[in-house]
């Protein structure tokens, strides 16, 4: 699906540059993929689709038949699209430059925002037009980082405008047009991590061996202890709802 009106080359270029940093975390990627395989199913919205590091992760999950990836940035499109020709993403993906609100309502199973309502100003109305792409009883799908109180360089430098506790994520969505059936919390252990970032370290961008670590040694912690303590908090928050 094209939009209505192309875009300028430069248009919708995304100003972070952690994406190919958490891009090989494969640790962190096997565990969100098995906590939200249940809630992604049939025809799939990804908005925010970046370098289609998510794409690669849950696109070929049991049960989904068609993946949109919709992008606004030029680049990374491009990098989708190669990511297709090389066979890495299935073939029923295919790539969208521009927004969610470009796409005519379609009647879509799942609409999905991996850390990226974040970055997107008006979050309640962004969730407005998902529940509008949905059929009834499709799901939209948020993760996003938690606690506003850890906002710091790392979030000024890849353009977030907020995080997010579960009870403002839940207040976000029109009660009449979305039900919220899931909210939970993942990572622990790296919620930790982001606390020191901001109190000691200051970084505006993690290193590669800084990512690795808490790949490697926290996020399979995080895995053991988040249902110990009924994933009340963590680094992630998760919220899915239901249209009514």
């Amino acid at each position: 699906m094209a939009a209505s009106t192309p875009l300028p080359d430069d248009a919708g270029a995304y100003v972070g540059g952690e994406l190919a940093l958490f891009r090989h975390a494969v640790n962190w990627k096997a565990y969100m993929r098995r906590k939200l395989a249940p809630f992604i199913t049939g025809r799939v919205i990804e908005v925010g689709a970046g370098i289609g590091g998510t794409t690669e992760n849950l696109a070929d999950l049991p049960g989904v038949s068609a993946w949109t990836c919709v992008e606004p940035d030029a680049a990374q499109c491009q990098a989708i699209e190669a990511l297709k020709s090389a066979g890495t993403i299935p073939a029923h993906c295919t790539v969208h430059r521009g927004y969610l609100a470009d796409l005519p309502p379609a009647g879509a199973d799942t609409v999905i925002y991996i850390d990226v309502l974040e970055h997107i100003e008006d979050d309640r109305g962004e969730l407005a037009l998902a529940a509008g792409h949905l059929k009834p009883g499709g799901r939209v799908v948020v993760l996003a980082p938690a606690y506003q109180s850890l906002f710091g360089p790392f979030d000024t430098a890849v353009g977030h405008y907020r995080r997010y506790t579960l009870p403002q994520l839940g207040a976000l969505a029109d009660p009449t047009m979305l039900r919220e059936v899931a909210a939970f919390h993942l990572d622990a252990v790296g919620l930790a991590a982001s606390l020191a970032n901001k109190l000691v370290l200051g970084q505006s961008l993690p290193t590669p061996a800084q990512v690795a670590l808490w790949d490697k040694a926290m996020v399979p912690v995080s895995r053991l202890l988040d249902p110990l303590v009924g994933n009340r908090f963590g680094k992630s928050a998760i919220m899915v709802w239901q249209r009514t």
